[in-house]
């Protein structure tokens, strides 16, 4: 073994991470309780690497640092820390194990699963006391290996240089697998399916694009592992909700010719799939994990964090012998209450923003990011330091308000800028179009329509408050009816109940709050089953579904696949399916090509019509002295909605009438019946500014209002009385602005 590198003074202050120099590199890592901390250096073949060991100089404010002559890119490298092994005083020191670099730009190797990536001694069946002795074997050949990256001068162009920068009312985001979203498509080359660079190929820019989405939200695509307990069952942790490092990309997502050209081709594809994107107007937003890592609990994996500073970095309940808490459900939680944790944070934000291009983050259990000692503060020093920082300035921060700790539902309760993730509209709309009706079939009551109403005007309830109050406007409201997790739009109409045999644990897992309604019958059902006539009525529940979530105020997010119908065969956290239950389909039989026509010409509406993308709360006034109301609520005989009448559980039938800032250019009319039987309604608004019928749910495809267009029955002033069907709506638009919509 050579005699390793000398290490001189830092030719600049700490800065975590490995950084080239033009003399070799420069080295910082965060462990304040160690005594020593120790760069490795690796060489020759990942299972029986050779190791130069560089000692660490400090600590200095906990960091430990030196910068290291001769190194440089592509060199493999990892940290061994040493200090004392007393776990029951939160201390887990154990040199025999090489930690991963948390700010490593890149990482080789996969994690592996045996009794070697334990800090403490573990069985062949990973079972150990967690308090008990230190394990002794190295771990090197047996955990991914950091890669040193050179990112002064990338190759490509810069794709932070070219954001579109959307305007939040005309953002419609797009939930998407990498993976997912691409593996089936067939007219991408089979070489780049499911990959980064398979994002921007143009099939799938032409499907983003002819759909209508504005953003692209990736599920998590930071470098993650699996949990044991998964690969044991021969299952692998297919959503990536599993942080493994902060700023590496996560490689099994790129080409097999940028992962045998390294770390730094893997970043390329990523940098040049964003500039791709970004050139055909598409925003990219990833969804982020810093609430905790793929460590585990105690019992769990001695990869990074634990083997640095598990005093530090992990949040703890205060006792002895010291236990972690846990409020994301998963084991452990980062403490940011720490300054050192906050500053991951950051750092990993600028260094995706800045230097990979990305337009906006979506933060998975935000609650654990704004924790302190005493709770949740929306003041929290993570969350200020985000919206204020000049590197993230006018990019798209979303919360996903909550964690599972005490106090853990915070919705509407984020500081602005941040838009949330807003389960309230989710849980709404499905009441409303599903589990609502559901009851109705069996006679029993359901929920008033003022909740629905509340959403479908932007949330204000939620998002109103703050300092000055309407600050953040509907906006900040996404809204979502499905998601990565749960059940698809298609298994909302097919299941009752959640499937999730699949993912080997007795179907305990998923949710049961699922809002469903399988309309009578479990489960899909063919054109010669005895409950065929069950399809048609499915068929327009989910495009009751898809027209609220596009045409409310608000941020629409759309989850892949939903636009074509896809199903999950029941499965309502297929989190561990990689595999057909969640990768998206691209052969459309004649329905999916209905729905998609269908999404396609509601989020054209949406689009074309200023009504529909309110920047401001409505207030339910005039816009223009002596104009109509911003937004106004009418019964089923065009009578304005009172008091009363919001109380009344069996009113099931409304209008809604929102207008633009000039109301002689666009007003909208939607008429919604949730109803079991079919309403007369008189149409509301005004007899001088007469309607046009712009779509209607019944119709299976938008071409319907060319046959209603010959029968003379799109065109109707207000007064007018029209028949709706059973659960069902219709978008009427004003007559004279009727030219600008897609029908």
């Amino acid at each position: 073994m050579s005699a390793p590198p000398t290490p001189r003074a830092a030719s600049r202050p700490y800065r975590p991470g490995v950084h080239v120099t033009d003399h070799g590199v420069d080295v910082a890592v965060l462990a304040p309780h160690a005594t020593a901390v120790e760069l490795c250096l690796l060489d020759g073949p990942r299972d029986a690497p050779t190791e130069r060991r560089v000692p660490l100089g400090g600590p200095h404010l906990g960091m430990w640092w030196a910068s290291v002559p001769d190194v440089r890119p592509g060199q493999r490298y990892g940290f061994r820390a040493h200090g004392p092994w007393e776990p029951a005083h939160g201390l887990r020191y154990n040199p025999a194990k090489l930690l991963v670099d948390p700010y490593a730009r890149g990482l080789v190797g996969d994690l592996g699963y045996g009794p070697e990536t334990y800090g403490h001694v573990v069985g062949d069946d990973l079972a150990g006391d967690p308090y008990g002795a230190a394990d002794g074997r190295d771990s090197a050949a047996h955990v991914p290996h950091g890669v040193v990256v050179d990112t002064r001068a990338l190759p490509g162009p810069d794709p932070a240089a070219n954001r579109p920068w959307t305007p939040w009312d005309r953002t419609v985001v797009y939930e998407a697998h990498v993976k997912g979203l691409t593996h089936l498509h067939p007219d991408v080359p089979p070489e780049l399916r499911g990959t980064y660079a398979a994002l921007a190929h143009p099939a799938v820019l032409a499907h983003l694009l002819g759909l209508g989405v504005t953003a692209v939200e990736l599920l998590p695509v930071h470098a993650f592992a699996s949990e044991p307990h998964l690969v044991a069952r021969g299952l692998t942790n297919y959503w990536g909700y599993s942080t493994l490092g902060f700023f590496a990309p996560h490689a099994a997502y790129a080409t097999a010719a940028a992962r045998a050209g390294g770390p730094a081709a893997v970043l390329d594809e990523v940098r040049r799939t964003v500039h791709a994107l970004h050139e055909a107007g598409l925003e990219v937003l990833l969804d982020v994990v810093y609430n905790h890592t793929c460590e585990g609990g105690l019992p769990g994996q001695h990869v990074a964090w634990r083997g640095l500073d598990n005093a530090y970095y992990y949040r703890h309940l205060g006792g002895v012998p010291a236990a972690l808490d846990d409020v994301t459900g998963t084991g452990n939680s980062l403490d940011f209450a720490r300054t050192g944790v906050v500053a991951t944070l950051l750092d990993s934000l600028r260094y995706w923003a800045g230097v990979v291009g990305v337009d906006g983050f979506r933060f998975d259990l935000a609650v654990t990011l704004g924790r302190s000692r005493d709770g949740y503060r929306a003041d929290h020093a993570a969350l200020v330091a985000a919206a204020t920082d000049p590197v993230l300035a006018g990019l798209k921060l979303v919360a996903e308000p909550w964690d599972v700790g005490p106090g853990g539902w915070r919705t509407g309760q984020f500081p602005p800028p941040f838009a949330e993730w807003n389960d309230r509209f989710r849980n709404a709309v499905r009441s409303f179009w599903l589990a609502d009706p559901g009851r109705a079939a069996h006679g029993l009551p359901g929920h008033r329509v003022r909740d629905l109403a509340t959403r479908l005007s932007g949330s204000v309830d939620l998002f109103g408050h703050g300092t000055p109050p309407l600050l953040r406007g509907p906006g900040a409201s996404v809204n979502y009816v499905t998601a990565h997790d749960g059940f698809t739009m298609a298994d909302l109409v097919a299941y009752d109940h959640k499937h999730n045999f699949a993912n080997g644990e007795q179907n305990r897992d998923g949710s049961d709050d699922n809002r469903s309604w399988n309309h009578g019958v479990e489960g899909p059902v063919t054109s010669d089953s005895p409950a065929a006539s069950v399809a048609p009525l499915r068929r327009r529940s989910i495009r009751n579904l898809f027209a609220t979530l596009v045409l409310a105020a608000g941020t629409p997010m759309v989850t892949a696949g939903d636009e074509m119908g896809r199903t999950q065969q029941g499965n309502n956290n297929a989190y561990c399916q990689d595999s057909a239950i969640s990768w998206v389909r691209w052969d459309l039989s004649d329905w999916r090509g209905n729905q998609l026509a269908t999404a396609r010409h509601l989020l054209a509406l949406r689009r074309e019509h200023p009504a529909l993308r309110s920047e401001r709360f409505y207030s339910g006034t005039p816009v223009h002295e002596g104009g109509p109301p911003d937004l106004a609520w009418y019964d089923a005989e065009g009578t304005e909605f009172d008091h009363a009448r919001w109380h009344d559980a069996s009113i099931r039938t409304f209008q809604m009438v929102r207008v633009a800032r000039d109301p002689d250019v666009d007003r909208v009319l939607l008429v919604v019946n949730g109803a079991l039987d079919p309403v007369e309604v008189t149409l509301a608004g005004d007899p001088e500014h007469p309607w046009c019928l712009a779509w209607d749910s019944v119709w299976e495809h938008p071409a319907e209002a060319r046959t209603a267009a010959i029968g003379g029955a799109l065109h109707a002033p207000a007064g007018q009385v029209t028949g709706l069907e059973p659960l069902s709506m219709r978008v009427y638009v004003l007559a004279a602005a009727a030219g600008r919509h897609p029908g």
